[in-house]
């Protein structure tokens, strides 16, 4: 039986690169000069951490950041900025991204409910963070894969593991 996985995991190298050139222009420009105003990724914890003196600064540096994760080729969905701004000692703050890495159990029943509700010939199964989709030829996974990526254009999937 063909089938293939749907996963949501990023490109850590190319977010890696982002936030380096990211620290190095912010280290740059004239108007972060002699501020605490730093971007830096925590790639065990597959977080990013965004220092600044105030909000206001902490937009700058996002609007750095995003600019740079873009070159690289990285879609902005992948960055889960839920958390609230922390204050830190004196008149520091910082904002945390999280890197979100494999599909959540909610996200995943959304895609085999929206796979079962398109009538395809398809079935569809989670398998830990990635949902397995099988069928009984080629064409009705690419039908599929181009139904996922309609119904789910906000979210960054890839389509990986494909088996004939």
């Amino acid at each position: 039986m063909p089938s293939f996985d749907t996963v949501l995991e990023p490109d850590m190298v190319k977010i890696k690169h982002g936030v380096d050139n990211s620290a190095k222009e912010i280290g740059t420009r004239f108007d972060f000069k002699g501020t605490g105003a730093k971007v830096e990724l925590k790639e065990k914890e597959k977080e990013i951490h965004a220092t600044g003196d105030s909000e206001f600064q902490l937009e700058q540096i996002e609007a750095v950041l995003y600019g740079k994760l873009t070159k690289q080729d990285v879609t902005i969905n992948f960055l889960d900025k839920s958390e609230k701004i922390d204050k830190l000692g004196g008149d520091k703050v910082r904002q945390v991204y999280k890197i979100r890495d494999g599909i959540a159990a909610d996200l995943a029943k959304k895609i085999v409910g929206s796979i079962k509700d398109s009538k395809l010939k398809v079935q569809a199964s989670i398998q830990g963070d990635t949902v397995r989709i099988t069928g009984k030829n080629r064409d009705d996974l690419q039908t599929a894969i181009a139904h996922l990526k309609k119904s789910f254009s906000d979210t960054p999937l890839n389509y990986n593991n494909f088996r004939d």
